[in-house]
């Protein structure tokens, strides 16, 4: 069975939470697409030769949930080659046997437009910044929640305002809206959303 679940949206809002439990729930792959971007932001060097040369190891380097990572790889994901070197592995992935679930911000858009299932998750800026702030430690955090704020303000304005596949919603996409729901709320959500259109494809 071909059946994809694109689930996309800014940082922090949920995604990678509700697409790691959709794709348990469900028994599909997982593809967490923010990560090979990354890594191709803390390998360093040419990021064009990074994301071409891309290895299993360097998806599982330690650093790659900081907030450090989290800043390089919107850098890079600007860069159309970039871009394009890790698109065909993506699609692959996202239409593999078996069912596939990938977060990202482009993925309903340009990378699986096809995909049965399009979720665009969303939370207000100063809910994902508190999100992130208590992620990296609240009170004991290296930084304070008014700069982590600023920082998911400045990365919403990079993801949506560049060139190439920008951050936005599908068209057919059913927007969830985190802000106030709990996580298992949110997965719940979601979950409801893929038992429907496989009901549908049956």
């Amino acid at each position: 069975m071909i059946f994809t679940v694109a689930i996309d949206g800014p940082a922090a809002a949920g995604k990678g939470t509700i697409s790691r439990a959709v794709a348990e729930r469900f028994g599909f792959a997982h593809l967490d697409t923010g990560a090979l971007y990354r890594a191709v932001g803390v390998k360093g060097g040419d990021p064009v030769h990074a994301a071409r040369s891309l290895t299993p190891a360097d998806m599982m380097r330690e650093d790659l949930r900081t907030l450090e990572a989290g800043q390089a790889a919107s850098r890079v994901a600007v860069i159309p080659e970039v871009r394009a070197a890790l698109l065909e592995f993506q699609r692959q992935f996202a239409r593999r046997e078996g069912g596939a679930v990938l977060d990202g911000r482009d993925i309903g858009t340009v990378i699986c437009p096809e995909a049965e299932v399009k979720l665009f998750v969303t939370a207000s800026a100063e809910v994902r910044a508190r999100r992130r702030w208590l992620e990296l430690g609240g009170d004991a955090a290296p930084k304070s929640l008014a700069d982590v704020l600023v920082e998911v303000r400045e990365r919403d304005a990079r993801d949506m305002g560049r060139a190439d596949a920008p951050l936005r919603p599908a068209s057919d996409a059913v927007t969830l809206d985190t802000s106030e729901l709990s996580a298992d709320e949110a997965v719940a959500v979601a979950c409801a959303a893929v038992k429907a259109a496989l009901a549908r494809q049956s």
